[in-house]
């Protein structure tokens, strides 16, 4: 108590101050970045945002005219003589900045763009932005003409994902909006990452061991489960990777062979509701009258090598016939509810002609890390080259991270949910009685009244 009396004051409510903040930083630090943190970094952002803007090259050279004050001769008297004039003088003009909005773990503000400039000129600079406003990353959210969104991160949401716990949920905790839009993850920016197949329709998962790729199969398995999705496993490493699952599953292939013979089934399905859309006169299975809807299929391929490794001639035309049927698949499922997602550890031109022709039709693209550069640039590097290099520099210890693209060509980090192979196997279980047969599944769609005189290879 001495001690304390002698102590000024101000100087005692100034420390309880501090410690009052502290304890409030680590104990709520939303509310605290929502009423201190975010506050004070807006103030920061506008004050600085010219010598940021110039520092990181978004300025422009414009002409304006100014009122000059520009001393004269001196006369003899000691008296300066100013001239005032108007000039004109070239002056740095730095992009127009809304304000700030807050989000979970940091802010995005929306500029306008100057003449001359384009949404990738602030892509190209994003690092740059990152370190002068001392945060962990800045990416491009939204772009629109003359307007551009950036998000910046205090700090990395992908450090610590809370671990997904499959069956939690209720059973109307998806509707008709959720199905084929599973969430598998969070983004770096702190929003539910979905891999939603009504957008993209086909995604590539690759990854080396320990690195993520067969969790985000688990919590893509465990999202779709309680959905009316028709799931086909293609696992030639003997089944040991998804026959766990098979209980959830429509079919699981797991020699070649067999692979060969479903797959020509399934282009003939495709065929059958192709016939249905043109008999209702529509585009896609989705707007069909929902009595008349067919099944949604996800064919899930465990190890995409598997398929096109041969050792003889007669391995060589199975694997032909494969990669065909799988590309046309690829170009002509989106619209008939037939959806892929081929993973592997390792994807390369040496795989044959067959998988980079596979590739180009695949919009989705997930790297997790690998252990060759080839992997990453058959992956990422037609989209985005800039997304080669994050790829590279995933750390082994974050496993579950990865480099994630979309439709619009950008790209974001990402990591799944964690979800252990216990789990997906009792979601399988769970929900086995919602897995429909491999015969419902080719039956699906077919009460179409075909006539098997015009159409004998359908209604077959």
């Amino acid at each position: 108590m001495e001690i304390l009396g002698v102590i000024p004051r101000p100087l005692l409510i100034t420390l309880g101050v501090l410690i009052i903040l502290r304890v409030w930083r680590r104990l709520a630090p939303v509310s605290f970045w929502y009423v201190i943190g975010f506050p004070l970094k807006a103030v920061r952002l506008r004050w600085t945002w010219r010598h940021v803007a110039s520092g990181c090259g978004l300025t422009k050279k414009r002409h304006r005219w100014w009122f000059t004050t520009v001393p004269g001769l001196v006369a003899s008297t000691g008296v300066v003589r100013v001239k005032r004039r108007f000039q004109r003088v070239a002056v740095d003009t730095k992009p127009w900045m809304k304000l700030p909005r807050p989000v979970r773990h940091g802010w995005r503000v929306t500029f306008h763009l100057l003449d001359g400039q384009i949404p990738d000129d602030y892509v190209k600079v994003c690092e740059r932005l990152a370190h002068a406003w001392r945060v962990e990353a800045v990416r491009v959210v939204d772009s629109r003409p003359g307007r551009v969104t950036l998000q910046a991160t205090t700090r990395d949401p992908l450090a610590h994902v809370i671990p997904a716990m499959p069956g939690d949920e209720p059973e109307s905790g998806w509707s008709a909006a959720d199905l084929l839009r599973p969430v598998v993850g969070v983004l770096e920016t702190g929003a539910p990452w979905t891999l939603d197949f009504r957008l993209i329709p086909h995604w590539m998962n690759v990854g080396a061991t320990q690195s993520g790729k067969s969790n985000l199969i688990n919590a893509l398995l465990v999202a779709l489960a309680r959905q009316p999705v028709a799931i086909i496993g293609f696992d030639l490493k003997g089944g040991v990777e998804l026959s766990p699952y098979a209980p959830r599953l429509s079919a699981l292939v797991t020699t070649r062979t067999d692979a060969v013979r479903l797959l020509a089934e399934l282009i003939g399905v495709m065929g059958a509701r192709m016939l249905a859309c043109r008999r209702h006169g529509t585009r896609d299975i989705w707007q069909l009258p929902d009595a008349l809807r067919p099944i949604p299929i996800l064919l899930l391929v465990d190890e995409l090598a598997e398929l096109f490794l041969t050792a003889d001639k007669a391995e060589k035309d199975e694997v032909t016939k494969t990669a065909t049927a799988l590309l046309r698949i690829a170009q002509l499922g989106r619209a008939f509810g037939i959806h892929l997602v081929l993973s592997g550890q390792r994807i390369g031109s040496d795989l044959g002609p067959g998988v980079t022709a596979l590739r180009a039709q695949i919009g989705g693209r997930v790297c997790h890390r690998v252990n060759d550069p080839e992997t990453a640039v058959m992956t990422l590097g037609d989209l985005d080259p800039d997304a080669l290099v994050a790829a590279r520099s995933i750390p082994p210890e974050m496993a579950g991270v990865a480099v994630v693209t979309g439709a619009d060509g950008r790209w974001t980090r990402a990591r799944s949910g964690y979800v252990s192979t216990i789990a997906a196997e009792q979601a399988a279980q769970t929900f086995a009685d919602r897995a429909p047969s491999w015969e419902q599944v080719k039956a699906s769609g077919l009460g179409l009244e075909l006539d098997s005189n015009t159409h004998p290879e359908i209604a077959a």
